[in-house]
Order: C-alpha cells, then structure tokens, then sequence
C-alpha cells in the first residue's frame, strides 16, 4: 500500500474536501496548494499523477492529530469534530430527496402491507384466449435431440 492509497483512504474515511486538507496541513506550517492534492489523489495511470512522498504524509498524519484531538491548552472532541464534517457536505438540489431512493407504495391502499391484495387489481390473471396472438403458445421449432458426443456409456 503506498502513501497515495492511505491518503486517499484517509480523505474519504474522514469525509475531507481539498480546502479542507489544506487548512489541516496548515496548521502544521505545511503548505500545499489544491492542485498539488489532487495529483496525489489521481489514478496511478493518469500522466498527472504525483507519488505522495514520506514527508507529505507524515505532515498530514501529525496535522491530523491537532485538528481532531487539538492542543494541550484547547483540547477537542475527535467525535464532535468529525460530526462537523459530515454535517458540512453539501446535499445536491437543495432539501429535495433523489426520488429514486424513495421508498413509494403505488397505491396508498394497495400498497399497504397489513391487507391481502385485491382479485380486482390490475395484477389479476386474465383467461387465456386461443384467438389472441399475443397469449397463444410458442411453437417448439426445433426438436429437442440428445447428443452423446461419440461416447458410449456402456460400462
């Protein structure tokens, strides 16, 4: 596992944007910019892609430990900082849910699992009708034929 890989574990473990791993690194005195960040976080195979060196890391590791514990003189709350930042990830198209996430009956009455379905819903079986081409049965074209493949199965 390579330093890139445990820092990118760590970003989405942590829920971290780029702005927000340049402040962390910040506080350690470490400057880097959002571009130099994302050349880490790129695929291996992408012409951009920078290995992450030792010193990178280990700045983000001991920045990390002030950000989430703080200092001696103003200690922090690991648990409340993290809170934070999954509160601080923006939500897409405002207050709307996605509606395919949604868990919808069709029917209010229908839908309700307390009831048995009803005969008269659109569920129900219809007769079977000769005339109708559309429910008349498939005609077997090929007959079905067993192969043996040369081999005999006399024992």
């Amino acid at each position: 596992m390579t330093n890139n890989d445990i820092f990118k574990k760590l970003r989405v473990a942590l829920m971290l944007r780029d702005d927000q791993i340049v402040e962390i690194l910040e506080l350690v005195d470490f400057r880097i910019s959002k571009s130099e960040l994302g050349a880490f976080f790129r695929d291996e195979k992408h012409p951009n892609y920078v290995e992450c060196g030792d010193q990178v890391l280990r700045n983000f590791l001991n920045a990390l430990v002030i950000h989430l514990r703080g200092t001696k003189e103003n200690p922090k709350n690991p648990n409340e900082v993290l809170a934070k930042h999954k509160s601080e990830i923006p939500k897409k198209d405002g207050s709307k849910e996605r509606s395919e996430f949604k868990a919808t009956a069709k029917d209010d009455e229908k839908g309700r699992g307390d009831q048995k379905p009803s005969k008269s819903g659109a569920a129900t079986k219809k007769p079977f009708n000769k005339n109708n081409p559309k429910t008349a049965p498939k005609i077997q074209v090929v007959e079905k034929v067993k192969f043996n493949n040369g081999k005999s199965k006399k024992s």
